[in-house]
């Protein structure tokens, strides 16, 4: 199974980053208010647009690490990514014994540390045009500026746009 990431699949994604600043209200993603009380997983649990993730996170054993000490920043591919990998590739990642695979997936959109939109932005400034990212996978991800917008590039060349920056989690 040759699944690295999600980002060429994605309509978008949302990034899920461990306690960033709030605006006055708390974003809502997935139909649901993100607090910066909860972690994470907390979060994306309440999001009607994650819950595809939500049942991954859990099939890979996941949950602690991200309920634990971060902080991390998770570029959340939403149900809308899943869905348009090739029909029964969710299902068997979701078999135990693709729980290597899963989590190498899982773990490729997930960055040490709290990357705000404003940081990430900061970050491509400052590298000329481009921030390059190291999973917690050990990949590389480079984020782009297209207009307003931040984009994600892998490694294979696949790019998601982040559709809704937001965060969760106060751990530091």
């Amino acid at each position: 199974m040759k699944v690295a990431t999600l980002f060429g699949t994605a309509l978008g994604i949302v990034a899920m980053a461990a306690t960033i600043g709030y605006a006055a209200k708390n974003p809502i993603v997935g139909g649901k208010e993100m607090f910066p009380s909860k972690n994470i997983v907390e979060n994306a649990v309440n999001s009607a647009d994650h819950t595809t993730l939500v049942a991954a996170v859990k099939a890979a054993g996941l949950v602690d690490t991200l309920m634990g000490q971060g902080p991390f920043t998770v570029f959340a591919p939403t149900n809308a990514a899943f869905a348009k990998l090739p029909a029964g590739t969710v299902d068997a990642l979701l078999k135990p014994e693709n729980k290597a695979t899963l989590t190498k997936v899982l773990t490729y959109h997930v960055v040490p540390g709290r990357l705000s939109s404003a940081d990430l932005k900061q970050w491509i400034k400052k590298g000329k045009g481009t921030a390059t990212l190291k999973t917690v996978s050990g990949g590389m991800l480079w984020a782009t500026m297209q207009g307003n917008d931040i984009v994600l590039k892998d490694e294979k060349g696949a790019w998601s746009k982040v559709t809704r920056p937001t965060c969760s989690s106060p751990m530091a």
